[in-house]
């Protein structure tokens, strides 16, 4: 295997770039299933810990970029009716052995738009989630908002219910570009949310923002950094543009015929995240993974994305969400009634699975892993009976000639300009089976 050189030409065109798993999504098949209701029904691996997560797919807006399953048309009828459909998910997988008796040691609230939902809905929703898997002992409770749906009520009850780090989707800070690109919410709804959310004293506040939006300029790419400094949320989250296939943006690239999307290249984005992280390096913060800033790396951590890079078991609920038990991944049912009524039938709404062996475990948690930047190679020998930089022999000295890389003893350690496109290298260490094939 070999890690490619960057093309001459970097345009944005269509296809997932971000890399979130291993295998790929589109090995996953509905011939897997057995094995994943397999491991729901064996004890949980000793020393794993437990994670939730819960899909909310109700928004405001579609954005023109989103590719996540998310509805725009439901009645209140109908929201309601998933959201007890989600509790019944999880009461029947806590019978499971897998399940069963556990506390879970982080809880991530995903969307769609969890604050979409009502004071009462969520108040409800959590209650009875705490009541079958608790998680009063939560190391983190993590919950994604859409700034123009907090009101006071709302970020007060979000906080009650324990949600330990606030994540704004605020993406720009340009009102013509976040219309542009389908946002819902307009800058100053950015700021007030921001303010009555810091003064209701959260641990953790991180911020979303996106490089390389449809109509971004350098001059706008630089004041939304700037912005964001002076606000001094405890994180910042950075993501390139991509243009999945199911997104607006793609179907309308489709009707036109044409191959590059409206967005900027892959080497301006590049370049606009190093200047964003440059910025917020001289404000004090640090880097802590390829998307990620944080102003405290003793106190502000990501334990979801740290514990789900290292292996622990996520059991996902609601449409489309994806679990990863007792080292085999599955995804439920992708469409909202047929979830609702598998689930509402007592049965469990799984649609695909996938079960790796253990060379394709050892390089999900290494690629995943190489995403912060720096990784103890020690640790996967321990882990795996397997030393990567033996492993990976091919693979790191080719990110070794290109500059990318240096190792000091077990340390690995990429270089900023690695980083910065850290996705794009993953590709090298994946499987012959699995290269050049579609990702999801």
């Amino acid at each position: 295997m070999t890690i490619s050189a960057p093309p001459a030409a970097e345009a944005t065109t269509v296809g997932n770039y971000f890399v979130s798993n291993y295998p790929p999504y589109s090995f996953w098949t509905a011939d897997g299933v057995p094995a994943a209701v397999a491991a729901l029904d064996q004890p949980p691996r000793p020393g794993t810990d437990l994670g939730i997560y819960l899909h909310i797919p109700f928004c405001r807006k579609r954005c023109h970029f989103c590719y996540f399953r998310v509805y725009t048309d439901k009645k209140n009828d109908e929201i309601q009716g998933y959201l007890d459909a989600a509790l019944a998910e999880l009461a029947a997988f806590a019978k499971r052995p897998a399940i069963t008796g556990r506390q879970a040691a982080f809880v991530y609230f995903g969307g769609g738009t969890p604050s979409f939902l009502s004071v009462e809905q969520l108040e409800a929703l959590t209650d009875g989630m705490k009541a079958l898997v608790p998680w009063d002992r939560a190391e983190e409770v993590t919950f994604e908002c859409e700034p123009g749906t907090l009101t006071d009520r709302k970020i007060d009850a979000i906080r009650r219910i324990g949600v330990t780090r606030l994540s704004l989707g605020v993406e720009n800070f340009d009102d013509h570009i976040l219309e542009t690109n389908g946002r819902a919410h307009l800058s100053q709804q950015v700021y007030r949310a921001y303010e009555r959310a810091r003064g209701a004293g959260f641990p953790q506040i991180n911020i979303d923002l996106i490089a390389g939006m449809m109509n971004e300029t350098e001059d706008n790419w630089r004041q939304c950094i700037a912005k964001t400094i002076a606000l001094d949320p405890d994180s910042v989250t950075i993501y390139q543009m991509e243009i999945p296939y199911n997104t607006t943006i793609y179907k309308q690239m489709k009707a036109e015929g044409k191959i590059t999307a409206p967005v900027a290249d892959w080497a301006t984005k590049r370049r606009w995240v190093a200047d964003a992280f440059a910025a917020l390096e001289g404000a004090g913060y640090t880097v802590a993974s390829a998307y990620t800033a944080v102003k405290d790396p003793a106190r502000t951590t990501f334990v979801y994305r740290d514990r789900l890079w290292a292996g622990a078991d996520l059991l996902g609920l609601g449409v489309a969400s994806f679990s990863h038990i007792s080292g085999t991944h599955f995804q439920n049912l992708h469409d909202f009634a047929p979830y609702v009524q598998r689930v509402t039938a007592g049965d469990l709404p799984l649609a695909r699975a996938y079960t790796p062996d253990d060379d394709e475990r050892l390089i999900r948690e290494f690629i995943l892993q190489l995403k912060t930047g720096h990784i103890d190679t020690g640790y996967f020998t321990a882990k795996f009976g397997v030393d990567p930089q033996v492993r990976f022999a091919g693979e790191l000295a080719e990110l070794a000639r290109q500059g990318f890389a240096q190792v000091d003893g077990t340390r690995l350690t990429l270089t900023r300009e690695a980083l910065l496109q850290v996705d794009r290298l993953l590709h090298g260490f994946f499987l012959p089976r699995h290269a050049h094939a579609r990702y999801a």
